[in-house]
């Protein structure tokens, strides 16, 4: 993995975990809001760092853990986990012994899926990944709904650096057709499952609802996949802020 931070260390410490096909400074529109109040510590994942090999998300977890370590790091104020991210995010909740107070999934990828069905997916999703790098972004809109500039250019660092082995060993270890990990109540609490009422994702709401009834459900209407969070950086941050100071989602809508 490679980390990228932003903010001073002794502050409060909110985690991102990134999104499919871009690197950790996907992250960086939102905490350059955030760096003066908290300390952002933005992990790329292994499948998307020049030759380093994914192993299996217990040893992406490691490294997180090691190097939150390094940096004294004892508790994390804030995990941030938006698309795919948040399956790593998901277990890294349930797995680490580092205490979380809140947890916001963006539009999270929570599809249970065989394994034959994702060894299928694994060709074309590398084949969408590596032709944001060779078209320099331009194929963006053919995968998402927008194709907003701002940020192209980490799909095109994470698609120049993906490998074919890489993606297919963490698709082996993704989104994996079993139950969900087991929360408790007090850890449900303190959870936001966030969808866009119009996204692909939404119809794993049910499905987070059943498996965590205690935690919060914000839906937000008429937008799509991580629309507040592109579009409107500075208003997404103000929420992350919103949640770590009261507990609960006040939604900021910033001017353009």
């Amino acid at each position: 993995m490679e980390f990228q931070t932003m903010g001073n260390k002794k502050n409060p410490v909110i985690l991102f975990f990134h999104a499919m096909g871009v690197t950790g400074e996907s992250s960086y529109r939102v905490a350059d809001y955030l760096k003066d109040k908290y300390f952002c510590v933005m992990p790329t994942s292994t499948v998307y760092c020049h030759n380093q090999r994914y192993q299996r998300k217990q040893d992406e977890i490691r490294q997180i853990e090691e190097y939150l370590q390094k940096q004294g790091i004892e508790k994390i104020t804030l995990v941030v986990a938006s698309s795919i991210g948040a399956d790593l995010g998901l277990t890294f909740l349930s797995q680490t012994k580092i205490p979380i107070e809140h947890t916001f999934f963006d539009g999270g990828q929570f599809a249970q899926i065989s394994r034959l069905t994702r060894k299928i997916m694994v060709p074309f999703l590398y084949l969408a990944i590596k032709s944001l790098y060779w078209s320099k972004g331009a194929t963006l809109s053919k995968f998402m709904w927008c194709s907003e500039e701002s940020i192209k250019p980490y799909f095109i660092k994470a698609g120049k650096n993906l490998r074919y082995k890489n993606l297919y060993r963490q698709m082996m270890d993704s989104l994996e057709d079993k139950e969900f990990p087991k929360l408790s109540q007090e850890v449900q609490r303190t959870i936001f499952f966030e969808f866009g009422s119009v996204e692909e994702h939404y119809k794993y709401r049910d499905a987070v609802k059943k498996a965590y009834p205690h935690s919060h459900f914000p839906l937000f209407q008429d937008e799509n996949h991580m629309q507040m969070q592109i579009l409107d950086p500075k208003g997404f941050a103000k929420m992350l802020d919103s949640i770590i100071c009261t507990g609960k989602l006040m939604r900021i809508v910033s001017e353009h």
